[in-house]
């Protein structure tokens, strides 16, 4: 009898070293290769599979420790699959604790306004911990797998933004989300517009736009900017934008345009044609969207660049000439 309960009281000692050890494991520091360490667990993984793929990626981790805390604090069903980040420090329970909250550590990417769509692609196709499954499309089929009316042309169509994304993304999954964001920001803007635009669709206002975006250089001109197109429109006046001019000349423009530049036919030589060019020339914001479709209530028809980023508007072509003497040509 007494050896019967001497054998039970060591394995309850046992079980309580047993105990007090796994607790000392699950709050002591996880050794790392490497801190910051990034690492990766594919969709499907349980706690188990988890723990040893974040061996394998850098991490002094006990799979099967790592399993049994899981299942013990009830949230071996809760982790989430992604891109995490274990610094110097951290411990397998909080280890655990963010893996459950699904905290994964995004990378960003970047697209400005006014880039062009090649420039986004760049970006895209170049940015880390992407997959890019899109780089072997044509711009017709990218267009088509994002469900775009037959015929669109990419330029314009993607909203600029900061896009936020866990690593091993798809590339396309970025631009199925700028694509709905523009296609979204664009009808509720065209559904607020101002009354009697001469603009007969909602991509017509985002080729404007995007005239709007290449031409403002202060910010606080860009409703003045949209109206001088949208009065040149009114008036049957060529546009005459520089910005058209260099994008239809593709890798032809060298950083200055010409007389002989100006009066060389393309369709979005804005200086010989008459209307909107046929496509967005770059990627506008939501301002340029709004001067778009809310220009200011101004009569002119003429902007010069003063040199400071702003723009001298006039409403003749003899106040014109006076600014372009003034600004550019610096005569008194």
């Amino acid at each position: 009898m007494r050896l019967l309960r001497n054998l039970l009281l060591l394995g309850l000692l046992l079980l309580a070293l047993a105990g007090a050890g796994f607790a000392w494991w699950a709050n002591a520091p996880i050794a790392l290769r490497e801190s910051p360490l990034d690492f990766s667990v594919r969709p499907g993984s349980s706690a188990l599979s988890a723990a040893r793929q974040i061996r394998e990626q850098g991490a002094q981790l006990q799979p099967r420790l790592f399993y049994w805390l899981a299942r013990l604090s009830g949230r071996g069903s809760e982790l989430k699959a992604g891109s995490y980040e274990i610094t110097q420090g951290m411990t397998p329970w909080r280890l655990l604790e963010r893996m459950a909250r699904g905290d994964q550590t995004l990378l960003a990417v970047t697209i400005p306004e006014g880039w062009t769509f090649a420039q986004m692609m760049q970006a895209l196709n170049t940015a880390p911990g992407l997959d890019h499954d899109a780089a072997g499309l044509t711009a017709q089929q990218l267009m088509q797998r994002l469900g775009a009316p037959a015929g669109t042309a990419p330029e314009g169509q993607f909203f600029p933004d900061t896009y936020l994304y866990a690593r091993n993304s798809s590339e396309f999954d970025i631009l199925r989300r700028a694509y709905q964001a523009m296609q979204k920001r664009l009808a509720a803007a065209w559904a607020q517009r101002a009354p009697d635009l001469p603009l007969k669709s909602p991509q017509q206002a985002l080729i404007l736009a995007s005239m709007i975006e290449k031409e403002t250089g202060d910010p606080h001109d860009r409703d003045k900017i949209a109206a001088v197109f949208i009065n040149r429109l009114r008036a049957d006046m060529p546009l005459q934008s520089d910005p058209t001019v260099i994008y239809g000349m593709g890798a032809q423009y060298q950083g200055r345009l010409s007389k002989r530049d100006l009066q060389t036919l393309t369709p979005y030589n804005t200086y010989v044609i008459n209307g909107l060019p046929p496509t967005p020339i770059a990627l506008p914001g939501e301002a340029a969207l709004q001067a778009a479709l809310h220009p200011a209530p101004i009569k002119a028809l003429y902007f010069v660049a003063r040199g400071d980023g702003s723009s001298q508007f006039s409403d003749t072509l003899a106040q014109h000439n006076a600014a372009v003497a003034r600004y550019i040509l610096k005569t008194p």
